[in-house]
């Protein structure tokens, strides 16, 4: 949901007009106007506050969509003010599609889901900035310092709240917390997963195929 540029009203014009072919304008309108704030509100608040994870939503300039994964300790995702979050991007695979992203496009979705206590989620959607950790942590003090020995952010998305609305609970599952059995920040690859999928083993498979035909 992304509000329209031509007015106020919320809304993209391609969810208002899938909205008018099935015939639910006055329900989406109900949502617009009792859900939808601009802002994140003290239960907003604390709702992220509290959170171990963070679904990403990018694209970039052509449009080409993304979706990434964050987790740290509860109040990695640190609310600033009403309007304004920050998250930290930490050392990874080096790739940077989200940061790539938004370098290209501002545009930003965020997904809380808390599976555990309330089975609830927020969506935040708005534009964000990339910032350094010096630069940022000079402007906002209370910003958190890294909890895994050796761990820093090597720089922070600052999103500007644009939307801010809940996602029910009627599909999400009530999961149980069962402990933690994994190293948080560990560069081990096997520790960290490995060749799950199969993706190297099928490149190198498929690159060795190659080969042989070209030496034929």
């Amino acid at each position: 949901m992304t509000q329209s540029s031509s007015n106020s009203v919320p809304g993209s014009g391609g969810e208002r007009h899938v909205q008018a072919v099935m015939g639910t304008t006055e329900r989406a309108d109900r949502f617009y106007r009792d859900q939808m704030l601009d802002h994140l509100n003290p239960a907003m608040k604390e709702f992220v506050a509290r959170q171990e994870m963070l679904f990403v939503a990018t694209a970039d300039a052509q449009g080409e969509c993304d979706s990434s994964f964050r987790s740290g300790p509860p109040g990695f995702v640190h609310v600033i003010d009403d309007h304004t979050l920050a998250y930290p991007e930490y050392r990874g695979n080096g790739v940077f599609a989200s940061a790539g992203n938004v370098v290209q496009n501002p545009h930003i979705g965020l997904m809380f889901l808390d599976f555990e206590r309330d089975r609830i989620g927020l969506h935040v959607n708005g534009r964000v900035k990339v910032t350094e950790d010096e630069r940022l942590r000079s402007h906002v003090p209370r910003l958190p310092l890294p909890q895994v020995p050796g761990q820093r952010a090597l720089m922070w998305m600052v999103v500007r709240v644009e939307e801010a609305y809940i996602h029910c609970r009627k599909h999400i599952p009530h999961l149980r917390r069962v402990g933690a059995g994994e190293s948080w920040g560990t560069d081990d690859t096997l520790r960290k997963g490995g060749d799950f999928f199969g993706a190297k083993e099928e490149g190198q498979a498929r690159r060795g195929t190659a080969a042989g035909v070209g030496r034929s």
